[in-house]
């Protein structure tokens, strides 16, 4: 007989189990493939988005987003869609019901334990897929699964994570997927209209040293050159703002350097006020990429 037999909720950034279903099957290998899943657990980060691992008569399956996982054990011929279909109906429902700074700032173990009400209700409709009435979900998701099918873990993987290695296996490494960002507040919004206002000004002044160059032989062609870098470095700075990358602050502080050295050039085209509002707008937007920090980035309780 096919069925979800065991699911679980884990925060992506440590492993800690946030909520699980109360389980009472005792077999052997059943309880085999839960240590595997507790081992992968605590270092969901270094796997793609979605995966599954066939563990003999049993398959574990998993999807992460928004810093938090979601991992269940099945037999294995339960189907692939039903599956994750039932990931993500646990998935949609912990998000609305609890927000990422909760989320973040949780410490205990099983501190949502309440939620394994919810994972009891959704794995005994799964476990009667007639009874299923979201016909249209699981048909968006066997869609989605043949376009994008989940990585199949193998027992490298599976030694790689019982080891005392943290870094990622080299095949699929490159699979892992970006790091999510906190919601963007009103100010962040705020500072990359600012930011694109000041690439959109040096963009047009850029234009207009170029037209001024090919009617007057004496025009310096270097402040084209100050105009389009700090086009650039203002662009660059909106782009570190919604995307995650390494190094993400000491980036947008040289971006800041680049927008201060192109203004500091341009002192003979620009007035003192101006050349303060790009450098101020600039310095703003730093601040904020500072600020908007990664999801599921574990809090410093050592005092």
């Amino acid at each position: 007989m096919s069925a979800v037999l065991f699911s679980s909720v884990v925060r992506v950034a440590d492993g800690l189990p946030l909520s699980a279903s109360t389980d009472y099957e005792q077999d052997k290998e059943l309880q085999e493939t839960k240590r595997h899943l507790k081992g992968l657990s605590k270092k969901l980060g270094q796997f793609p988005d979605r995966c599954t691992l066939k563990a003999g008569l049993y398959n574990v399956n998993f999807t992460s987003a928004l810093g938090v996982g979601y991992l269940m054990v099945c037999t294995a011929n339960y189907p692939n869609v039903l599956a994750f279909c039932f990931l993500d109906e646990l998935q949609k429902e912990f998000i609305v019901t609890y927000d990422s700074k909760r989320i973040r700032s949780a410490v205990r173990p099983y501190s949502f334990i309440e939620f394994d009400t919810f994972i009891q209700k959704t794995k005994q409709r799964y476990n009667s897929p007639r009874s299923l009435s979201t016909k249209s979900s699981l048909a968006d998701m066997q869609t989605e699964i043949r376009l994008r099918p989940p990585y199949q873990l193998s027992a490298e993987d599976l030694q790689a994570v019982s080891g005392s290695s943290t870094r990622p296996p080299s095949k699929y490494k490159d699979l892992a997927p970006s790091q999510m960002l906190e919601p963007v507040t009103l100010p962040g919004i705020v500072s990359c209209v600012l930011s694109l206002l000041c690439g959109g000004l040096n963009l047009l002044r850029g234009v207009h040293a170029i037209e001024s160059i090919l009617q007057n032989d004496d025009e310096d062609f270097n402040y084209v050159i100050a105009f389009f870098l700090g086009t650039a470095a203002c662009l660059y700075q909106c782009f570190l703002f919604f995307y995650f990358s390494l190094w993400r602050s000491i980036k947008s502080f040289l971006a800041l350097a680049l927008i201060c050295l192109s203004n500091a050039y341009l002192y003979e085209q620009r007035n003192v006020w101006q050349i303060l509002f790009h450098v101020a707008v600039g310095a703003f937007m730093t601040l904020q990429i500072k600020l908007r920090q990664p999801l599921g980035k574990a809090p410093d309780y050592n005092v």
